[in-house]
């Protein structure tokens, strides 16, 4: 494998949610709205899991198209049904 298709080592993945983060935009958007505290992890966790979403169902649809990146037209295709599901 080459030396530059390979992923660098040092690079270290974030283990905690950006709490502080969350709670500033929510005190920015909304700052009358009262939230528990554990009410940003929960924002964080479903942000994860649509991202997640997204990612498989474009993937989904660069293997339909048999193309072997996933570029911006299956993401935005995705994201049409990802969130026409969502709506509930």
């Amino acid at each position: 494998m080459a030396f530059s298709t390979t992923v660098s080592q040092r690079k270290m993945i974030r283990r905690k949610a950006p709490r502080g983060f969350l709670k500033r935009v929510f005190k920015r958007q909304k700052p009358q709205l009262r939230l528990e505290t554990s009410s940003d992890l929960l924002v964080h966790l479903n942000c994860l899991l649509f991202v997640h979403r997204l990612a498989e169902e474009s993937r989904i649809n660069a293997c339909g198209s048999k193309c072997g990146v996933i570029k911006k037209e299956h993401v935005l295709a995705a994201a049409k049904v990802i969130l026409k599901k969502s709506r509930g």
